[in-house]
């Protein structure tokens, strides 16, 4: 079985990830994938360098990610081009490395971690959703507490993504990570046995 994993900023989806693989998952991220596919000897970062210029690179030929930043941040156009050359190359690599998941370990409960899942389309693509919920004020709390910043930077972030409570409708399996650890970990197990993984 695979499914999508997503929730909001700062709602602890790594948190439950990390639970899951404990569990016996086996986990593709998205983040991490994103890492990878701009590495030296990559066609994506290849094509980052046509389009926006040797000065998007340290001198030891890896993605400065800051000056990459600069040029396209509040510029939508920029933006658009860069998502058009990373996203294909995430989903694909993703998509071998579910492929091959499912090859060497059948059977076995894949989790493809995407924190955008919804807001790209992509939960079709999966046999269900868990989403990791915590209600709006808390992930503008922890989120300013976890990156050091000011509440109205929090806000604009959490802003940036999907509204948390629509997640939630849209979600096959709700985890509540408003409550303790413990509590998260109870309802990551009540999950896992109800699907009877182990």
């Amino acid at each position: 079985m695979i499914i999508g994993l997503t929730g909001g900023i700062a709602c602890g989806k790594s948190t439950v990830g990390a639970m899951l693989i404990e569990l016996g998952a086996l986990l593709v991220d998205a983040d991490h994938t994103a890492r990878e596919v701009v590495l030296p000897g990559e066609k994506a970062l290849d094509s980052i360098v046509e389009r926006f210029g040797q000065a998007v690179l340290n001198a030891d030929g890896t993605l400065n990610r800051a000056a990459l930043g600069q040029k396209v941040f509040g510029a939508k156009e920029l933006l658009e081009q860069l998502e058009s050359i990373l996203h294909p190359a995430i989903r694909e690599r993703m998509q071998a490395k579910i492929e091959e998941y499912k090859r060497s370990f059948p059977g076995r409960l894949i989790v493809a971690d995407i924190p955008l899942l919804f807001e790209t389309g992509q939960d079709a693509r999966y046999e269900g959703v868990m989403v990791v919920y915590i209600p709006r004020e808390m992930q503008i709390r922890r989120l300013m507490e976890r990156n050091h910043m000011p509440m109205e930077e929090a806000m604009r972030r959490v802003d940036l993504q999907m509204d948390i409570e629509e997640k939630k409708k849209r979600a096959d399996w709700l985890i509540d990570n408003s409550g303790t650890r413990e509590q998260t970990r109870a309802q990551v197990e009540r999950f896992w046995k109800e699907m009877r993984f182990s």
